[in-house]
Formats: structure tokens, C-alpha cells, sequence
């Protein structure tokens, strides 16, 4: 991606800065410089430029040390972010330095982060789903948090807006939890799922199996490839077959001429003018030389991931905004959440050994939720409910590895495919607990100097309620369906692992109870907007990029409104 302008010492008024470049960031730097504002995106990390800096996209293992495994070194940089499972040689340089930027775990909690150019959006799953009035609509109905105040038809063209420029593949279903999206052709499902789909849908209706909605184009779209099944996305695409801010949002908002990126601005606060009542701009420190720099702008837009917007506006301290920038209700950092994760059930298939599969698909099964839909599918266990994600494989030569056997017959057995294995592992919905909570930590500072997050936050019963459920579930469906040796499972990871966290600067009706409006204003501050994840009330049981795209499109439109209406 050349000739970007990061020129941005020699200039520091802007129409608008973004804070953050990732998913919601990368949208909100599209629509406001497509809108005629000139905008700045500060970004914490280094530039990445498509395809590049994608330095590992065509290595095979044994292109790698280790084939691909971290050294010690690299462990220690990455020694919270390891838990995760995710981190290898291939893709290591766009996980942040846990060493350089630590936090605080009061109660267990994996925070993975990404400071670069495009953020997590090089790292994403690409599962995009959208929410319902189900979902909208939960928090007022069983009196869990507060009540959102947008419902599905507030949302819902601008869904249809994001997924027309992004590219989203998948098939239409007409389910009310799930409504369906504007849809590219979906990837297919291989013989085994088909079966199993069958098989789960006959044996209990109102249940079924989808292949999964993702962000990976099945044709060429807006100047980008379609995907070929490589299974290599987390090292950055080189066809932008799938959405990542480096490849689509970013692209766009450069080509009008009104973007400036500046790497390694580390944002330290929000400059708030208590005359004129809203933020005049945004104070960084420069992660290269130290140098501490205010931009100003006429309108801000927090995009730098939950946690970190809600970090930094903890942070921005004022006469006007004792505990933190907007903090009037005191609900700034509060009511953390994650979707639960690795619950589900593993079965071995019988036969299909005749069959196997085309590339590497980067895309699964989705099975929608089916608990809490409606009357007949009400529990009296838990309230909310889950949905389920995996697939069906056939295992590699590695199987041969606990055969007790040896020779010529044995030879000739390892170079054929193994036998075919499925697994479905679900995300349920994690309540807006109060108590599960952020706060700033003094006494631990980053690389910087800068005060870190300390995070108390933790499953409670209704969590547990639902994965349990999870496994049940997951258990007799694949049994139903036929699998033989199916065994349950519950990694009983603590929360973050789903690395969907939401919360912490929710919008609301009430400025008394929330942060944020119905257009993602801070109630008290109407030039700052926050389209992150931070900005979410509750969160659902599906994966929530889709939405803060959506949101994030919406408020920038707003955002622009307001200006040349000059009431921001």
C-alpha cells in the first residue's frame, strides 16, 4: 500500500483522528475520509503494507527454525499471548510484546493484542454474523445490565453497507436470531458434514448446520482475489480474499487523499477543553524517541480495541473527568465480556474413506443457536444461549505415529490419509456483570512509563450453566449423528481466549448507567465517538466484528452529519 502520509509531526490539526487501525478503526478512517474530512489514524505499532510485510505469507513448515516453533526468546516476548495457542514463527511479529506491554491479572484472563498497522484485523477468524432483536432486545427482557438503546432496525442497513464493501460468503437461512447477510456464494460444506447435517437436522428440528458466514470472498471483489484455500490468513492474504484493514478499509480511505497514518503513536489521553465542553484533541507519546505530541482535531473516534480505548480514556484525567474521559455514570471499564470457549465434543467417522476435500478450507461448520429462541426453546437452566462452530478432517500421516506396527505395509499405510475426525465447540453468551471490571494500575507501568490495566473478570454461574449445556449437547448430536468414541471436552479456559472482548464503555438510553448514546457519542462529550468493542451492552453468542463494522459505518455517518450541521 504506497504513498502513505506519515509525514504527521510536520502537521497536528486534523478534521479527525482515529485512534486504533484495526477493524472498526479501518472503517472509521474509510467513511470519514470518503466524506471529505482530512483524518488522521494514530497507530501504536509499525506500518504494514499488503502483501508486503507479509513476510511469512508462502513459508512451509520446513522454510522456518523449528519448523515454525518459537525460540525461548520469542516465548519469553510472548510469554501471556502463548496461552493462546495461536502464536508461532509464522506470525509472531503481529502479536504485541507482552514484555514491553504488560497487564495485570487479578483473576485469569488472556488479553491478545496486535500493535500494528491493521491491528488484529491480520488475525481475526473472519466469522461474521449478524445480531438480531434477540439480541438487542435480551438485556431488557431478562434485566441483565442495561437496555441497548438501537434495535436491529437502527443497524440494519448499514450491516447490508459493510457487507457489500467488505465481501462476506455464506448461505441464506431466514432464521430470526440470525438474520441473513448480503451474501457472496457460500464455501461448501465437505461429504462428512454434509452427512452429519443431515443427519443432526432429521434427528432434532430446529437445529442447523451451516457452513460458517465468513469474510473470505468466493469470487473476486472490489479489485480483490478470491480465496484460495490456503489456510494461511493469519499471515496476512496476499489476494485481500479476506477483509483485513490493510487490504480494504485502509486502501480506500488512502485513495482520497485525505488519510495520514502515523505509526508508533502511543496515545496517552484525550485533551478535553472544559470551555468549550468537548475534547480538542488527543496527546501521544512517540514509541520511537519519547517525545510527547498533541494533536487536534474537531472530532475523535476511540477504535484501539476495547480495552485499550477504555485504558486510554481512564487515563484522561481532568478537572472536568476526575475517573476518567466520560465517566460520569462510573460505568468506564466495567462489564467486561468474552464469549466462552473450547467446550464442545470430538468424534471419529466410519467409512468416507474413499473421500477427502480440496485445499484448505479456512472455514467451518456453524450450527445457530437453538436455546431461548423462543417459548418452546426456553430452559429454565440458564438465560441466553450459544452457538456452535468446527468441522469434519481427515488426519494426517502424524496418526501413524501410536500404530504398533512396522515393514513394507506399514510404509504404504502412512501415505494415505487418515481416518476422518469432526468436532463442533461452542461460544456462549457472557453476561454484563458490574463486578467484572478494568482499572488502571499505578504501579505497573509499561516500557513507556505509562500506567497499565489491571483485569478482574471471571465466569459465574450462568457461563457454567451454558457450557455445560454446550457439552451435552455437542455430545449427542455427533452421537446422533453417528460418530463413534465421541468424547466431551471443556478446557475450562478463563475468559479472553474467545479474544471477543466487549464491554467497558457500553452504550446505553441513560447517561446515569452508560458512557456512550444511541450513536456512540460519549454522553458528555459529543466530538468523541468510541465504535469499538468497548462500546457493547451485551454480547450476543455470535462473533461481533460484523457489528462493530456496522456501527462504527453508522456513527461515522452521524459523526459527519453533525459537524456540517455544527452541532459537534
Amino acid at each position: 500500500m504506497p504513498n502513505f502520509n506519515i509525514k504527521a509531526e510536520k502537521q497536528t490539526t486534523y478534521d479527525a483522528i482515529v485512534i486504533g487501525s484495526g477493524i472498526s478503526g479501518g472503517w472509521a478512517a474509510k467513511e470519514l475520509c470518503e466524506k471529505g474530512l482530512k483524518t488522521l489514524v494514530l497507530e501504536r505499532g509499525r506500518i504494514v503494507e499488503h502483501v508486503k510485510d507479509y513476510t511469512t505469507m508462502n513459508l512451509d513448515p520446513w522454510d522456518m527454525d523449528y519448523r515454525g516453533g518459537l525460540t525461548p526468546e520469542e516465548r519469553e516476548k510472548h510469554y501471556k499471548g502463548i496461552r493462546s495457542g495461536f502464536i508461532g514463527q509464522d506470525t509472531e511479529h503481529f502479536y504485541a510484546n507482552d514484555k514491553e506491554n504488560p497487564y495485570t491479572e487479578e483473576k485469569p484472563f488472556l488479553w491478545i493484542r496486535a500493535h500494528q498497522m491493521g491491528g488484529r484485523s491480520l488475525l481475526w477468524g473472519k466469522q461474521t454474523y449478524r445480531w438480531s432483536d434477540l439480541d438487542f432486545e435480551a438485556n431488557a427482557k431478562d434485566g441483565h445490565g442495561v437496555d441497548w438503546p438501537i434495535r436491529y432496525k437502527d443497524i440494519e442497513p448499514w450491516y447490508t453497507y459493510v457487507e457489500k464493501f467488505a465481501g462476506i460468503s455464506g448461505e441464506a437461512l431466514g432464521l430470526p436470531q440470525l438474520p441473513d447477510s448480503h451474501f457472496l456464494p457460500p464455501m461448501e460444506l465437505n461429504c462428512v458434514e454434509k452427512d452429519v447435517k443431515a443427519r443432526i437436522e432429521k434427528d432434532f428440528p430446529g437445529r442447523h448446520m451451516i457452513i460458517g458466514r465468513v469474510a473470505h470472498l468466493t469470487q473476486p471483489h472490489n479489485g480483490r482475489g478470491q480465496c484460495q484455500y490456503r489456510n494461511r490468513c493469519s499471515r496476512g492474504c496476499p489476494y485481500g480474499a479476506y477483509f483485513s484493514s490493510n487490504a480494504v478499509t485502509l486502501p480506500a480511505a488512502n485513495a482520497t487523499g485525505n488519510l495520514t497514518i502515523r505509526p508508533y503513536s502511543i496515545v496517552q489521553s484525550l485533551v478535553y477543553d472544559d470551555k468549550k465542553g468537548k475534547a480538542t484533541g488527543v496527546r501521544i507519546i512517540d514509541a520511537e524517541t519519547n517525545e510527547e505530541i498533541v494533536f487536534k482535531s474537531k472530532i475523535i473516534f476511540c477504535n484501539a480495541s476495547t480495552l485499550s480505548t477504555t485504558q486510554i480514556l481512564m487515563n484522561s484525567k481532568s478537572d472536568r473527568f476526575p475517573e476518567g474521559f466520560g465517566n460520569d455514570s462510573g460505568e468506564l471499564g466495567h462489564n467486561l465480556m468474552d464469549h466462552t470457549y473450547r467446550v464442545g465434543a470430538l468424534g471419529k467417522v466410519e467409512g468416507f474413506l474413499d473421500k477427502y476435500y480440496k485445499g484448505r478450507r479456512p472455514n467451518g461448520i456453524y450450527i445457530p443457536r437453538y436455546w431461548n429462541v423462543d417459548e418452546n426453546t426456553k430452559s429454565d437452566k440458564f438465560v441466553r444461549g450459544f452457538g456452535y462452530q468446527g468441522g469434519a478432517y481427515r488426519l494426517g500421516n502424524g496418526y501413524a505415529a501410536n500404530l504398533e506396527e512396522f515393514g513394507a505395509d506399514y510404509k504404504d499405510k502412512i501415505m494415505k490419509p487418515g481416518p476422518w475426525e469432526m468436532f463442533i465447540t461452542g461460544f456462549a453468551e457472557c453476561l454484563p456483570y458490574h463486578e467484572n471490571k478494568v482499572s488502571l494500575n499505578n504501579e505497573v507501568l509499561d516500557k513507556w512509563g505509562q500506567p497499565t490495566l489491571s483485569i478482574d473478570c471471571e465466569w459465574k454461574e450462568n457461563e457454567l450453566a451454558l457450557n455445560k449445556q454446550i457439552q451435552e449437547d455437542a455430545v449427542e448430536m455427533l452421537e446422533k449423528a453417528g460418530l463413534k468414541d465421541v468424547i466431551g471436552f471443556d478446557k475450562k479456559h478463563e475468559p479472553g481466549y474467545g479474544i471477543h472482548e466487549m464491554g467497558t464503555a457500553r452504550m446505553g438510553k441513560d447517561p446515569k448507567t452508560s458512557v456512550l448514546n444511541a450513536h456512540n457519542q460519549v454522553h458528555a462529550a459529543k466530538n468523541v465517538f468510541v465504535t469499538d468493542g468497548a462500546c457493547m451492552t451485551s454480547s450476543s453468542c455470535v462473533n461481533p466484528s460484523l457489528t462493530y463494522m456496522a456501527l462504527t459505518a453508522r456513527a461515522a455517518n452521524y459523526a459527519v452529519e453533525q459537524l456540517n450541521k455544527q452541532n459537534i
